[in-house]
């Protein structure tokens, strides 16, 4: 992949004056308002962002040769670009206390309690399918779940500035992890012994180090997605879940899965076993992005390369000015 392609290299959108006039016009005339003035910013970064265009498109139009009832007929470029506009206000809002533990269902409530009750400490492969953020917040609701949560802050940092000043009081651990060193190693090795949860993301490839990733099946292409998780999660020796949020008519739903009681690396089948682990997460993304295709917000080239088409169908193609091309 290109390097001036690759996630952590695309610079933020939007500045933090524009973050606060959408808050600010949300706090004053509520969420139709907010949605009327939303429509025509993402419809300005829509047009001005060939890269995040592109990469929406090519993602929309493998998915749609998956599930083509499950995305919109008309304008889905557009929709995926609106629906990430209103999940940046969900993230801010489940800090704010906005969105409360009655507003979220559960696939498996018995899974929930024995994560809370536990003190054996883990990991929990998320990704950035769906709002994420529901899950953290309302995880510190619970009495017995620590979380640290490692991410890439300078990518986010608009955000990260903006969440500190609308919910100072939030318990957020963020960790910056640019590279996983012995130390931040030992560090979270510490953690889960004393029965915390470690939160990485399973879709986003290495900031350093491309080649710790496996090439595997994913909407039918072959896909580089990380190892470091499942290396990590070998190196902390714990139980390894995986968790996901989507957004429904009726509030917000979160599946968590058991993915192992442990991940084992044999030096003989280290890769073989790094593909299959990583194979079985991209499974269950592809299997939960389709209940919610415009709820995956990765806008950069993820396959790999350059997307041919602009959108997902036939309707959005070049003549009608939304193209690809720049």
């Amino acid at each position: 992949m290109d390097k001036r392609s690759h996630w952590a290299s695309i610079n933020e959108s939007g500045t933090l004056l524009g973050m606060k006039i959408l808050l600010g016009i949300y706090r004053l005339f509520g969420r139709t308002a907010f949605r009327v003035v939303l429509w025509p910013l993402m419809v300005y970064y829509y047009l001005s962002r060939s890269v995040a265009r592109g990469a929406s498109g090519e993602y929309l139009q493998r998915m749609r040769a998956q599930v083509p009832e499950q995305l919109p007929a008309k304008l889905a470029g557009l929709r995926h670009f609106v629906t990430f506009g209103e999940s940046i206000l969900d993230k801010f809002l489940v800090w704010m206390g906005r969105i409360s533990r009655e507003d979220v269902s559960f696939e498996d409530e018995a899974a929930i309690s024995q994560l809370d009750k536990s003190r054996q400490g883990g990991l929990i492969v998320v990704s950035h399918l769906g709002n994420i953020e529901i899950c953290r917040a309302l995880a510190y609701h619970l009495p017995d779940i620590r979380l640290t949560i490692l991410v890439h802050t300078r990518h986010a940092a608009k955000f990260n500035a903006l969440l500190a000043k609308m919910a100072p009081e939030a318990p957020i651990d963020l960790m910056q992890v640019t590279e996983m060193t012995p130390a931040t190693a030992m560090l979270l090795s510490e953690r889960v012994e004393a029965g915390e949860y470690v939160v990485i993301a399973g879709d986003r490839t290495p900031v350093n180090g491309e080649e710790r990733v496996s090439r595997v099946n994913f909407l039918g292409a072959q896909a580089p997605f990380p190892q470091g998780p499942f290396i990590l999660a070998s190196l902390l020796r714990c139980p390894v879940f995986l968790m996901f949020c989507l957004k429904q008519k009726e509030g917000y739903r979160i599946y968590l899965e058991p993915f192992a009681d442990r991940v084992e690396l044999p030096r003989k089948s280290r890769q073989q076993a790094l593909d299959t682990c990583v194979q079985q997460f991209a499974t269950r993304l592809e299997h939960y992005a389709m209940k919610a295709p415009l709820q995956w917000f990765n806008f950069f080239p993820f396959w790999g390369e350059q997307p041919v088409r602009s959108d997902a169908g036939p309707e959005m193609d070049e003549s009608n000015g939304f193209g690809h091309k720049s």
